[in-house]
C-alpha cells in the first residue's frame, strides 16, 4: 500500500513538473492520468492528516495537491497564457501550416521579381506600382531621374522623439489594416488575399529596382531591411491564416464547409495575434531606427538580429514539432461504461 502511494505521488510530480514546464504540453492521456493521481493522493491526503504522525509527508503530499488542482482548476495568468502561446499553441501551429506560409511567401516573392523587371524595362510602370498616397508622382520622378535625389532621400536624419512616436503608430494602423485585409479576404476564396501579398511585392520590386542601380544600394538595403524583414513576416502570417479560411471554403472535404472554417478559424487567428507583436516591432523600428543617424553598420546589424531571432524561433518550432507526443486516443478503448463508478472529486487545503 505505502508502495503504490509512493509510485503514485512520483507519477503525479513527474506530470506536474512537465506540466509547468509550459514548451511541452500533457497530451489529453496524460491529462486524464494526472487528474486521476490528483483524486487518489487527495484522498490520500485526507487519511493522512487524521492517521499520520508525520507533519513533513502531511506539508509534501498537500504541496502536490495544491500544484495539481491549480494546473486542473486554477485559470492561467495572462502572462503565463502569453508565454504559452508564443512556446506551446503558436509554435504547433506554426509547424501545422508551413506550406500555407511558403505558398504566401512565394507570392510575395513573385510579386517582387515581377515589379522589378516590369520598372527595369519600362520606367514608367514605377508610377503605376507605388501609390501615389505613399510617394507622389513628382517624387517618384525625381528619385527615378536623380542619383542626388535618392542619396538626399536616403541620408541619416534625426527626427524628435514625439513625431517618431506619432509615424510609428500611424505605420502601425496602416500595417495592421493591410493584415487584417489579407486575412479577413480569405473568406472570398483567397483571390483578394493573394492580390494584397502581390501588390506587396510589386511595390517592394519596384522600389528596390528604382534605388539598386548604382552606389546607393548599400545605404537602400540598410534603411531597408530592419524594419522590412519583420513587417513582411507579419504579413505574411496574415497571409496564410487567410489562405486557411479560403482553404476551408474551397476544399472542405467530405466536411460542410461551415465545420471546415471551425476547424481553420483557430490556427489562423492565432496568426493574426502573433502578426501584432511583429507589427509593432516593424513600426518602432521603421520610426526610431530609420529615421537616426545610425551608421550603416548599425543597422545591418538590427537586420541580422532580425534574422537570427526568427531563424532561432523557427529553429524551436521544428524541435518542438519533432518532440511534441502525438494525440493518444487509446484511452477511448480503456474508458469504462457509462454506469462504472467515478472518484469523487475533493480539493486539498490552500
Amino acid at each position: 500500500m505505502i508502495a503504490r502511494d509512493r509510485i503514485a505521488q512520483e507519477r503525479l510530480e513527474e506530470l506536474l513538473d512537465r506540466a509547468e514546464r509550459i514548451a511541452r504540453p500533457l497530451s489529453f492521456a496524460e491529462l486524464r492520468e494526472l487528474a486521476h493521481l490528483y483524486r487518489v493522493c487527495s484522498a490520500r491526503l485526507a487519511m493522512q492528516r487524521s492517521r499520520s504522525n508525520d507533519p513533513e509527508a502531511v506539508r509534501y503530499l498537500n504541496a502536490l495537491c495544491v500544484r495539481a488542482y491549480t494546473h486542473l482548476q486554477v485559470s492561467t495568468p495572462p502572462a503565463h497564457r502569453v508565454r504559452k502561446f508564443f512556446f506551446a499553441d503558436f509554435p504547433i501551429t506554426l509547424a501545422a501550416t508551413a506550406r500555407v506560409q511558403a505558398i504566401a511567401a512565394l507570392i510575395l516573392i513573385a510579386g517582387a521579381i515581377v515589379g522589378a523587371t516590369l520598372v527595369a524595362q519600362k520606367p514608367a510602370a514605377l508610377y503605376a506600382l507605388v501609390p501615389s498616397w505613399m510617394y507622389p508622382a513628382d517624387e517618384l520622378e525625381q528619385f527615378e531621374s536623380s542619383r542626388q535625389a535618392r542619396i538626399d532621400f536616403l541620408s541619416h536624419t534625426s527626427m524628435a522623439a514625439g513625431t517618431k512616436s506619432l509615424f510609428s503608430a500611424g505605420l502601425f494602423v496602416h500595417n495592421m489594416q493591410t493584415g487584417l485585409m489579407a486575412f479577413a479576404t480569405g473568406i472570398l476564396a483567397g483571390v483578394p488575399t493573394i492580390l494584397i501579398v502581390f501588390e506587396n511585392g510589386l511595390m517592394l520590386g519596384a522600389f528596390a529596382w528604382l534605388f539598386s542601380r548604382d552606389g546607393t544600394t548599400m545605404t537602400f538595403w540598410a534603411w531597408l531591411l530592419p524594419h522590412t524583414i519583420p513587417e513582411l513576416l507579419a504579413v505574411i502570417l496574415c497571409a496564410s491564416g487567410g489562405l486557411l479560411i479560403a482553404r476551408a471554403v474551397i476544399a472542405p472535404g467530405r466536411r460542410t464547409v461551415g465545420a471546415a472554417l471551425g476547424e481553420a478559424v483557430r490556427p489562423a487567428l492565432q496568426m493574426v495575434a502573433a502578426s501584432v507583436p511583429l507589427f509593432i516591432v516593424a513600426a518602432a523600428i521603421e520610426s526610431f531606427l530609420r529615421q537616426s543617424t545610425l551608421s550603416l553598420g548599425a543597422r545591418y546589424a538590427a537586420a541580422a538580429l532580425a534574422v537570427a531571432a526568427i531563424a532561432s524561433y523557427t529553429l524551436f518550432v521544428r524541435a518542438l514539432g519533432r518532440r511534441h507526443p502525438a494525440i493518444d486516443l487509446e484511452w477511448l478503448l480503456r474508458a469504462g461504461s457509462p454506469d462504472a463508478p467515478r472518484d469523487n472529486d475533493s480539493r486539498p487545503e490552500r
